[in-house]
């Protein structure tokens, strides 16, 4: 009885796969051009947020400026909300890094208070600043989100400060009493901003700032030098 005859397919010799490359560099062309464009839609609503405030500012003035489609934009961002949230943290960030670096410049605690003061008062002073975070930034995202970016951004500052001016004294705080200080004086700072910022001279507001915030150190340096006592509820002296 004859054999039954091989499949075709069994005769066919099999060819090796041949592993598929991407053409080299394309990967990261394609990125830094996303992240290019995604910087220039951030940079051009940056500049018209300021200018012309959230609701003065349309997505189709945006992305003629930035040179791109609306697909584009919607590609980075879900809309208008989305991308001024963008600016402002970026504003936030620019502005607590300044910051810190004018409080990284000094080691002597109310030197280190004074110089972060005054920053904080030169960047309130920014037309980009006083528009984007102080005059529009609660209404477009909220108070809760304002604030939750708020923190997140400038609150480590903040710390610092109360930080240095605290252990200055032979105090012992606990942590949650040290953020308590912290937070006292968060809502001092951002009460002064609003001032400053909406004042029809914010020089001469930033000078009163300066003062009076100053002369609330200046008490506090004295009890330190004097060796004073805070009150058992809040401290206890070794």
């Amino acid at each position: 009885m004859p054999k039954p005859a091989k499949s075709v397919g069994k005769l066919v010799p099999k060819v090796p796969k041949v592993p598929r490359v991407g053409v080299p560099g394309v990967g990261g062309r394609r990125a830094a051009f996303s992240a290019s464009t995604k910087r220039d839609l951030v940079d051009v609503a940056e500049r018209l947020f300021t200018e012309n405030g959230y609701a003065g500012t349309s997505l189709d003035s945006i992305v003629a400026g930035a040179e791109v489609t609306k697909g584009a934009l919607y590609h980075h961002f879900s809309g208008k909300q989305a991308l001024f949230e963008a600016v402002f943290e970026r504003v936030e960030r620019d502005a607590a890094e300044r910051i810190q670096a004018a409080l990284g410049a000094h080691a002597d605690p109310w030197e280190k208070s004074l110089a972060g003061l005054r920053a904080f008062l030169d960047v309130v002073q920014e037309p980009g600043y006083r528009r984007v975070v102080i005059q529009e930034g609660p209404a477009v995202l909220g108070y809760e989100r304002y604030r939750e970016l708020e923190e997140r951004s400038t609150f480590a500052n903040v710390l610092d400060i109360v930080q240095s001016v605290l252990d200055a004294g032979t105090w012992r705080l606990d942590e949650e009493m040290k953020q308590i200080f912290a937070r006292i004086f968060f809502g001092a700072l951002a009460t002064a901003g609003e001032t400053v910022s909406i004042s029809s001279e914010p020089e001469a507001a930033a000078q009163r700032v300066e003062a009076a915030i100053g002369f609330m150190l200046s008490g506090f340096q004295v009890l330190v030098e004097n060796g004073a006592d805070l009150p058992n509820s809040l401290a206890d002296r070794p």
